[in-house]
């Protein structure tokens, strides 16, 4: 067993959440509750994500700032709508894949470490679509 095996599976079971809320309305119906459970656990996750990528000391100024970039806005997201956040987390987390595939750590990696961030990754933003859309028709009413 390779060194990133718990990585790799500690990272698919944290994608069961992001499940678990795109199947909720299907066994228990469309609910504003649904979307922000989503919301708040997506923006945990991308800070995570964002946060393991900040290596105080170890990198460049701007890998620095790339690293939480993608937090910072997170108190305004307080004055947007459901839709408009959920679509910022959703272009957020390819984002993340891209600084992370960019630092020289990558290189590092395990193959299978950088499969597992594709396939997740391309996961919690297609969740992110359905959550999208889940979101657009609540607020037709």
């Amino acid at each position: 067993m390779h060194p990133y095996m718990n990585h790799i599976q500690l990272g698919y079971y944290g994608v069961l959440p992001f499940l678990a809320c795109v199947f909720w309305p299907l066994l228990l119906g469309s609910s504003p509750q649904a979307i922000d459970a989503f919301s708040l656990y997506s923006m945990g996750i991308l800070a995570f994500m964002a946060g393991t990528l900040w290596r105080a000391g170890e990198q460049s100024y701007t890998h620095a700032v790339m690293a939480v970039l993608v937090v910072i806005p997170f108190p305004l997201l307080v004055f947007a709508s459901a839709t408009t956040t959920l679509i910022y987390l959703a272009v957020c987390f390819p984002i993340v894949l891209l600084f992370e595939r960019g630092m020289p750590p990558w290189q590092q990696y395990h193959k299978d470490y950088h499969k597992m961030r594709f396939i997740l990754t391309s996961v919690v933003f297609v969740c992110h679509l359905f959550m999208i859309a889940q979101s657009i028709e609540l607020a037709r009413g």
